[in-house]
Parts: C-alpha cells; structure tokens; sequence
C-alpha cells in the first residue's frame, strides 16, 4: 500500500497517477510497458527439431518456410504453424483379391516423411491429418491394384517381388503429394479358411510324394549296390577259375597229404585185410 503526504492510503488508480508525475519513475514505467507488451504478443517463433514453420499472414499461406531455430514474427498478422517433417509410421490394413479370385486381407507398414521444402504446400493442400486423407487410401488403393496382377500362391511365393511393386508404386502417388516413402513392409497376409485348408492339403500331398521319390530313389540305389556286389563276387570267382591248373590241383593234393601226415599219431593198424598173412603192427615189433 502507498500512503500520501498527509498519510492518507491511494487507491490504485492514485498510485498510478502519482508515479506518472513522479520524472524519475517514467523511464522505468515505459520499459515495463513494452516489456509487457512484448510478451504478451510475443513476437517470436522457435522451431523444433524435425520440424517446419508454415507462416500464415492473416491466415494466408506464405512461401517462406521457417527452418529449426528461433525466428522473429509480425504479431497479430503473421501466424507460424509447426510441421513434422521427421520420419513417421503408419499401419494400414486392406483388403484385395488376387488374379485367381481369392479374397486376401493384408497389413501394411511403411516409414514416410513429409518433404521439408514443401511442408506448407502440404499444410495448405492437406492440413496436419494427412495420414487419414491420403496415406490411408492411397496404400488401400495400391494393394488392390497390385495383389490383383498375382495369383494367391504368388501372393506368398513371390512376397519381395510383390512389397516392391506396392513401394515403387505408392512411392509415385503419395510423391504427388510432397510426402516420400522411406519404407515399405508387408506384415502379414490372411487368406479364407477354405484356401488356407487347400493350400495345406497340397503342401501335404506334395511332401508325401517327395517323400515316396526319396524312398523309390534309395530302394533303387541299395538294389544297384546288391547288383554290384554280385557282380563283384561273380568276377572273383570267375578269376579264381580262370587262374586253377592242373599243377595248381597236384600241389593241393600235396598239400592235403602233408597235413594228413602232420595229423598222423605214428600207429597203423593191427592186423588189415582179410587174407592168411596178417600185417604185424609196428607196435608189436617194438615190443620184441
């Protein structure tokens, strides 16, 4: 409170009153003036990092677009809008038939950004919700066209060659809209339960029958092996043939002969024949 010279309390309008009167206070009152001024129309603009600044002169969409840092604006007149410009993703879901005529749900994820330079073509032509109005039904709109040009096998068998056509070509139609497609992914593809079971059907059928190949090829190879030994065997005893002569045979029957005098315990027989003149043993001459 601030009370006057005959001690008397000022109201605030008294107060201001005196300090306006008071040459010394002036200086002090201006400066708080503009300062307060300043900062409630606050003539500057800071733009963060991965952004861009659309200025708006009373509501008009100007060229200039404001880079990352701290800029000054016209108050009142000019307004400064902040784009993302850094890299965003956005899941999608479609659905599509292929050439075969089979129904396919698929998920769809991409990386994109807006192209700086042109972030306030993009806040004027689209505004801030362009995922909903462009992405959205422009990544719909590929799939179909693309899914269609592939049969539903081919949608699997051929899943790089398929996520490239859909890139290349949703890359040209959301370039149109000064928005760039850093990446693109399938994430999952969904068939009817009906193509689902024959698909499953046939991949049995076709690893049975592979199976069947395998077990006829190596009941093929064990019957050339067994062929092959024969053969062996046959040409063995063929050779051993060709290679018996008669002094071959005469030296077996040596053989034998030796081994049969080898095994012979020095006895003969007592008596052997049937005739008058017995055969004395060795024995009994030994024991006369």
């Amino acid at each position: 409170m601030m009370e006057g010279k005959d001690g008397k309390v000022l109201t605030p309008g008294e107060m201001l009153e005196a300090l306006v009167k008071n040459k010394s206070m002036r200086p002090a009152l201006i400066f708080g003036a503009i300062l307060l001024l300043v900062l409630f129309l606050k003539p500057w603009v800071q733009i963060g990092a991965g952004e861009r600044g659309t200025v708006l002169n009373f509501g008009a969409v100007q060229k200039t677009v404001m880079g990352e840092g701290l800029h000054f604006r016209i108050p009142i007149m000019q307004t400064i809008i902040p784009m993302d410009v850094k890299v965003q993703k956005a899941l999608t879901s479609a659905a599509a038939s292929s050439s075969d005529l089979q129904e396919v749900s698929s998920e769809v994820a991409i990386n994109y950004h807006i192209v700086p330079d042109k972030a306030n073509i993009v806040y004027q032509s689209i505004g801030v919700h362009f995922k909903e109005r462009i992405i959205d039904p422009a990544v719909q709109e590929v799939v179909k066209a693309v899914s269609a040009r592939y049969t539903a096998e081919e949608l699997i068998t051929k899943r790089p060659a398929v996520s490239d056509a859909m890139k290349t070509t949703l890359s040209e139609r959301l370039l149109l809209h000064n928005i760039a497609v850093d990446a693109f992914s399938i994430v999952g593809f969904s068939f009817s339960k009906i193509f689902m079971e024959a698909i499953e059907s046939k991949q049995t059928a076709e690893q049975l029958a592979l199976k069947a190949k395998r077990d006829l090829e190596r009941i093929k190879i064990e019957a050339d092996q067994k062929v092959a030994a024969a053969k062996a065997e046959a040409e063995s005893l063929r050779l051993q043939r060709a290679n018996i002569s008669p002094d071959l045979i005469e030296l077996r029957k040596i053989e034998a002969n030796l081994k049969a005098i080898d095994k012979w315990n020095g006895i003969l027989p007592q008596v052997t024949g049937g005739g008058a003149v017995p055969f004395i043993g060795v024995g009994d001459i030994q024991k006369r």
